[in-house]
């Protein structure tokens, strides 16, 4: 059997539950804790090369001036997800970097490592491997 066909047949019978934890980003050391949010998930920024050098940063590059003096330290940036065939799916992605919120897959790989992928539109897409941190 090739990888890609394990790999989706491993994220076809993936639970629910697959997701939650706290995962490192691909980027500036970033840590995003998962959990489950009713039938969703949310997920929150616990830290990043950043915050450990200002543990008070803001969210300045958001596009809208109302919010850009939140903290960025347990700020939401994944929503609105559901579950299907081994996927979360059609959920979103906040990206503090340009201020952007982005279309959101999240597929389990294996029981430490997701695929996500924030969209524009597709196929404008951009991809990341996130891990599990213990």
């Amino acid at each position: 059997m090739s990888m890609i066909l394990m790999a989706l047949a491993m994220a076809a019978t993936a639970s629910p539950d697959a997701v939650v934890g706290r995962w490192k980003t691909e980027t500036r050391n970033g840590i995003v804790e998962i959990t489950r949010c009713g039938a969703s998930l949310c997920g929150k920024i616990l830290g990043s090369d950043g915050l450990t050098a200002n543990p008070a940063l803001k969210d300045t590059n958001n596009k809208d001036e109302k919010l850009r003096g939140r903290a960025l330290k347990g700020l939401q940036i994944l929503g609105g997800f559901s579950f299907e065939d081994g996927v979360w799916d059609k959920g979103t992605i906040y990206n503090a970097e340009d201020g952007k919120t982005y279309g959101a897959r999240i597929t389990p790989v294996d029981a430490n490592t997701l695929k996500l992928r924030g969209c524009i539109f597709v196929p404008l897409c951009k991809n990341q491997t996130w891990t599990r941190v213990r």
